[in-house]
């Protein structure tokens, strides 16, 4: 049959390789159980089953870029420490002294020279090896004959981000990024820095956050204040794996929207970041997105930004991804931002909602990260210092922005409505393949 994300032909510009469909996957069209999105042993046995056993985004690598420097990653139960080490390998261990089970680090990223424990002080080298036990006169030899090293995990770098794993009999990281990771290492995110780093806990299943963030087909009825620069029609493309692509087109008006000619001030916001002035465009807006994508390769020739190993639709667009189980990454020349959906230890209709904005500054006149992103004119974009983490508990305004806080309010209702009697599980359509996708490969991983 033919499905409706491949009739939609939403590329401008030339015909390019990174464009092309993947090769079509049907998971068909089964309705899955609503128990996933807040029962408490499916949630036990999600823990074990996929978040154990998958490559888990920990960190940019940016964060970690010199010996010492670490961050802390946080998810459900557990709590990890990524470091560099002085050996010039980035390490992952288990936030955790093995002498009375403290957590060593408190601080979400930092630099030291050593691990010490605050409770009774003993010390570990970057590495996770055991250099000093404090008054080691008073334990028997016996006691200290056990392994009293940090315990480590697996953990790879790949397209500039750290990934981490509980299994270490998981396949390499390049290995399970395999399908997208030559696509991810054309945004050279290794060149980024951290410029924000928000975190929120939103009153919702993990997955509900998944959902949301995998489609388009919400946006005319929660988000309609995009539909004046963003066109809802996609192009979906899934890989075994969970993994996934879709392309969203920017700088056009949905075809749900009145106005398919005015240069509204969302376009002019987009034509401005290319470096055209909107007083004296002389286009339409459906002309806007050729426009776009014609000055930024015309800004790539004047200073050296390579941005000929883009397609035309990548300058212009929003490139998302999928990367099972938990995260989102979403790809522009200028800057990524990534997502996290980060599972609560302890409730199933709870989740942390993590998100970062990675940036390469580059002195041009009018480059900067995208206006559309929202971050403040105050930001430092250089990379000089590392921002902290901004966490909002539940129930208090996320201050992501108007299109990310409508998400915080919205998905607790999808919450409520999900633990329903009258609710018998989500009817997927095309548009929503990507979720469906998601939840094929969930109950792959689920079943073993």
């Amino acid at each position: 049959m033919d499905y409706p994300n491949l009739l939609w032909d939403i590329h401008a510009g030339e015909e390019h390789p990174f464009n092309a469909h993947a090769p079509q996957i049907d998971n068909g069209t089964g309705r899955c159980s609503p128990d996933r999105y807040h029962d408490r042993d499916f949630a036990a046995a999600e823990w074990d089953k996929v978040f154990a056993k998958s490559w888990l985004l920990a960190c940019p690598v940016s964060d970690v870029r010199e010996a010492g420097d670490f961050a802390t990653f946080d998810i459900g139960t557990e709590s990890f420490i990524i470091v560099r080490g002085d050996d010039g390998d980035v390490h992952a261990h288990y936030n955790v002294c093995p002498h009375r089970g403290s957590r060593l680090v408190a601080s979400d990223t930092g630099s030291l020279a050593q691990f010490s424990c605050p409770f009774h002080s003993w010390k570990f080298n970057l590495e996770g090896e055991s250099i000093a036990v404090t008054d080691p006169e008073t334990f028997r030899p016996e006691v200290l004959c056990h392994d009293r090293n940090l315990t480590s995990l697996r953990c790879e770098v790949a397209a500039g981000l750290v990934f981490v794993s509980m299994d270490p009999a998981i396949q390499p990281l390049k290995q399970w990024l395999a399908p997208i990771l030559p696509q991810l290492e054309l945004y050279q995110i290794d060149r980024m820095h951290v410029i924000q780093h928000r975190k929120s806990d939103w009153g919702a299943n993990w997955k509900g956050g998944v959902d949301a963030f995998a489609e388009t087909y919400h946006l005319h009825a929660i988000h309609p204040q995009t539909q004046c620069l963003m066109d809802d029609r996609t192009q979906i493309d899934l890989w075994p794996g969970g993994f996934s692509r879709q392309f969203v087109p920017f700088a056009q008006p949905s075809p749900r929207f009145g106005d398919q000619d005015s240069i509204n001030p969302g376009i002019a916001m987009m034509l401005k970041d290319a470096g055209i002035d909107p007083a004296v465009f002389s286009g339409s807006a459906k002309d806007s997105r050729a426009a776009i994508q014609q000055a930024k390769r015309a800004r790539s020739v004047q200073y050296n930004l390579g941005y000929d190993r883009f397609s035309d639709t990548q300058l212009s667009d929003s490139t998302i991804y999928s990367v099972f189980p938990n995260a989102q990454i979403g790809c522009h020349p200028e800057a990524v931002f990534l997502h996290r959906f980060l599972p609560n230890a302890d409730d199933p209709n709870q989740f942390t909602y993590d998100t970062i904005i990675l940036y390469s500054h580059v002195e041009a006149p009018g480059y900067a990260p995208p206006a559309w992103m929202g971050l403040s004119t105050e930001l430092d974009v250089t990379g000089d210092t590392r921002p902290d983490v901004v966490h909002t508990g539940l129930g208090e305004p996320p201050g992501l922005g108007e299109v990310l806080d409508q998400d915080s309010d919205l998905l607790p209702i999808v919450q409520a409505g999900a633990r329903s009697r009258g609710f018998r599980g989500p009817l997927w359509s095309e548009q929503e393949a990507r979720l469906r996708h998601f939840h094929a490969e969930l109950d792959r991983m689920m079943a073993n």
